[in-house]
């Protein structure tokens, strides 16, 4: 794991582009855990959704560290809602995954942010449950896709957690504190 106060100069935030897609492919087929879509799935939402999804790069070593992928919903476009975000293991702890949810919340337009996650993906819970606490945001957790709708039922539940108003609340907790 890459671990030190020099990393965070060179970690670089941007929008995605079509040559990012299969690295993301890759990263989250070799996560081993994440639900892994279509290369084409990535390729698109890197070309045509590139606004509302960030990739992290370790820029000395020209590699992908992480990514979130995300849109904004049609009937609520003032919420962005995350279908997935992941950093690569040897970046972990190093907060770039809240600095990725920063980053694609930036948007002055966008006051909520939600993802659905599984019971037993804790990390997952855990990284939005803090990065509410930090900007004091309201958390809300409720049912969002039961078993029976996953085909073949071998997939958990997934909760619904939606973060906000996001652009109210100011940071006045520092990460380094969680």
């Amino acid at each position: 794991m890459i671990n030190n106060n020099r990393l965070t100069n060179l970690i670089t935030y941007r929008k995605p582009n079509v040559s990012d897609g299969s690295m993301i492919w890759k990263m989250v087929r070799d996560s081993g855990k994440l639900d892994i879509n279509s290369a084409y799935f990535y390729l698109t939402m890197c070309t045509w959704f590139s606004e509302s999804c960030r990739v992290a790069m370790d820029t000395s070593k020209g590699r992908l560290a992480g990514f979130v992928i995300g849109f904004r919903q049609p009937q609520c476009p003032n919420t962005l809602f995350i279908w997935q975000i992941a950093v690569d293991q040897r970046y972990r702890g190093n907060r770039i995954a809240s600095k990725l949810l920063d980053e694609v919340s930036e948007h002055s337009d966008i006051q909520f942010m939600e993802a659905t996650i599984t019971p037993s993906n804790v990390p997952s819970q855990h990284l939005f449950k803090s990065w509410a606490i930090v900007r004091q945001a309201n958390i809300l957790t409720s049912e969002g896709f039961s078993k029976d709708y996953f085909p073949g039922r071998d997939h958990e539940r997934e909760e619904l957690f939606r973060i906000g108003p996001i652009k109210d609340a100011i940071p006045k907790i520092k990460e380094e504190q969680l």
